[in-house]
């Protein structure tokens, strides 16, 4: 049985098939992406989306989609599918679909009369590349296919109009063309397994629209760049590979790179599968000997703390510690610079941010519990440095008080932790001072940091961390619990904030935790009845007057929800460590609760993979980035700790 397989019934339903969309990458920051009817809903998909390091570090849609058109006896059955004005589909090519499976690459099977045509879509893991391989499957007279690209050659994150400043040229290259709208791209190369005839036919498609960024309130409708169209005759059981990239290639290896690929594809055929793949795919190797963990799709980069919270759960819970060492090794180099105040490098994001050095000693530790010498071996010293660093307050935006022991950063005027975001330029949820999420780090840190000094028989800094750990240990009680049973979320100065948010929660998840087992219980209890939901753990109680559970209307109200309301999936990795903490065998239960209810989101939104954030009421419905590091990773994390608790 196929585990994620759509029907005839779902495919044909566009209220259905528009709003589920397959991501494929490599790793070189290049995807496919649309929805499993084919019709593009955002400007930022599209079949080959790419770097163009020439122009800027952004992504860029060189092919939106490529129309296959059947004809038989002179009569034409038009494949593709594009939204214009009104609400008009043309043509409309999902009526003919009869079946989408994605458990290996996407496939569709497409049924007009007599003929039945496969086509499946492979994206090189090594190369700016697409390829589609089409079966004809069955046919009961002659059938020629026609294949028309759609170009954009622009930025994913725009859109573009008719103009007269387009290259019109192309060259003839083995078995297709090359061809390059704009200077500083590079060429676009539409090749196939057999020679086709093409026909230069240069013409804009005008007023295509993309119904869900109509729907956000975005920027919606372009032109597409259409350069004519190839043609070929296809016999029963014949196989045709077209590939599309930015790279010339050999015809005759096609076929054998095809299959190679498709051996070496995990099956989506579990729920963990289908996380397993999805961490591969923000894997991000620019350059030979670079490894990092991009935030997301469509639109994120590589950022600094996504990348440290992702990092465990996307390498070491797929049991791919290799991957850790080969990311946080290219890291290091980057948080010494940073450490050391010389110039910063533009591969990882926001690496100024107050907590994350703490989030890499948090992901150090997760590493540590699996490979004890090899982390004596390579990452003791640098424990040893950031260490140093944080405790010397030499960080431009978190201080250790000499009074309490406990760490505070200024965010009255911007935004310092994960909760950032802005309008204006001013943080939607000011956090400043002592932040509860930091000083339950910033205590692990500490005890962590210990129990390294200990290993390493550095006496004088393990009794120093001791009495330092004590020292943060009854501060943060003294400044963090509150008579409800519950912890503020910060406090700056004299100002305590009730707010019931999730950041308590890494005061029990950590495996060095200030509270006693009565407090980690108490908050527990109410993270459970607050800001547990289906889909991920709310950023804010709906007791609260500014809590929104819906992600809607203007720009500006999407950010006031953000984080006021909105559940992310990632607050429940920590949420189940917490809880096994807690309740042990016991607590299993509820965990595999969360994890059945996750798994419904494998057939939503962008199947096989989890989104950023989701509505916290009911329908649940997933938002922002579609497929998201930190929430992949946190949910295989949590598998592996529930796997860990029942053996």
């Amino acid at each position: 049985m196929s585990y994620l397989k759509f029907d005839k019934d779902l495919m044909i339903n566009l209220e259905y098939s528009l709003y589920r969309n397959v991501l494929r990458t490599n790793r070189r920051g290049a995807y496919q992406n649309t929805s499993i009817s084919g019709c593009n809903t955002t400007k930022y998909q599209g079949l080959l989306v790419m770097p163009a390091p020439y122009l800027d570090d952004e992504n860029h849609l060189i092919l939106s989609s490529f129309d296959e058109t059947v004809i038989q006896h002179g009569a034409e059955f038009n494949l593709g599918i594009h939204k214009y004005s009104g609400d008009n589909y043309s043509p409309k090519g999902h009526k003919y679909i009869r079946e989408f499976n994605c458990d290996s690459v996407p496939k569709t099977i497409y049924r007009v009369g007599g003929v039945v045509l496969s086509k499946e879509i492979m994206f090189s893991s090594k190369e700016n590349r697409l390829m589609i391989r089409y079966t004809l499957m069955d046919a009961h007279s002659p059938t020629t296919i026609r294949f028309k690209p759609f170009l954009a050659f622009r930025k994913a994150s725009e859109l573009t109009k008719e103009n007269d400043q387009v290259d019109r040229s192309y060259r003839e290259v083995e078995n297709g063309i090359s061809t390059c709208m704009y200077p500083g791209y590079p060429e676009l190369f539409m090749q196939f397994t057999k020679k086709p005839s093409f026909v230069y036919h240069p013409d804009w498609y005008r007023g295509i629209e993309y119904l869900q960024d109509m729907q956000m309130g975005d920027t919606y409708q372009e032109d597409l760049y259409v350069p004519g169209y190839f043609e070929m005759d296809i016999q029963k059981d014949e196989e045709i590979i077209f590939s599309a990239g930015d790279i010339f290639v050999d015809t005759g290896s096609l076929k054998k790179e095809f299959d190679f690929e498709i051996h070496k594809r995990t099956l989506r055929s579990s729920f963990y599968n289908c996380l397993k793949n999805s961490s591969h795919q923000f894997y991000y190797i620019p350059k030979n000997n670079e490894n990092y963990l991009l935030a997301g799709y469509p639109w994120f980069k590589v950022r600094a703390r996504d990348q440290f919270i992702s990092l465990p759960g996307c390498t070491l819970s797929v049991d791919r510690p290799d991957d850790f060492e080969k990311i946080m090794d290219t890291a290091i180099p980057h948080l010494e610079d940073f450490m050391h105040d010389r110039p910063l490098k533009n591969n990882i994001k926001q690496i100024e941010d107050p907590d994350v050095l703490l989030w890499v000693i948090w992901a150090l530790q997760q590493y540590w519990k699996e490979r004890k010498e090899p982390f004596l071996n390579t990452y003791a010293t640098f424990l040893f440095s950031a260490m140093e660093y944080l405790r010397g307050s030499m960080h431009p935006n978190l201080a250790v008080d000499g009074t309490t022991g406990l760490v505070s950063t200024y965010g009255r005027e911007t935004a310092v932790s994960w909760m950032n975001a802005t309008i204006d330029g001013r943080p939607v949820v000011p956090r400043s001072g002592y932040l509860v999420e930091f000083n339950a780090l910033w205590y692990n840190a500490v005890m962590f940091t210990h129990e390294i000094a200990e290993q390493t028989n550095n006496r004088a800094l393990a009794d120093t961390l001791e009495d330092a750990g004590e020292q943060i240990r009854k501060s943060f009680l003294d400044v963090f619990m509150n008579d409800a049973g519950y912890l503020y979320d910060y406090v700056d100065g004299y100002y305590a904030d009730w707010s019931v948010r999730p950041n308590m929660i890494f005061a029990v998840s950590l495996d060095y935790s200030p509270l006693e087992r009565r407090q980690k219980k108490s908050v527990i209890d109410y993270v459970t009845k607050e800001l547990l939901t289906n889909c991920g753990i709310r950023s804010l109680s709906p007791k609260s007057e500014k809590f929104r559970p819906h992600y809607t209307g203007s720009i500006d109200d999407k950010k006031l929800a953000y984080f006021n309301g909105m559940a992310f999936p990632w607050l429940l990795g920590p949420y189940i460590e917490a809880y096994l903490k807690v309740f042990h065998m016991s607590g299993l239960s509820l965990a595999d609760r969360i994890m059945v209810n996750m798994e419904d989101e494998m057939q939503n939104d962008c199947i096989g993979s989890i989104s950023e954030l989701y509505d916290s009421n009911p329908p649940f419905t997933g938002r922002g980035g579609y497929s998201f590091a930190m929430s992949v990773a946190e949910l295989l994390r949590a598998q592996r700790l529930m796997k860990n608790d029942e053996g």
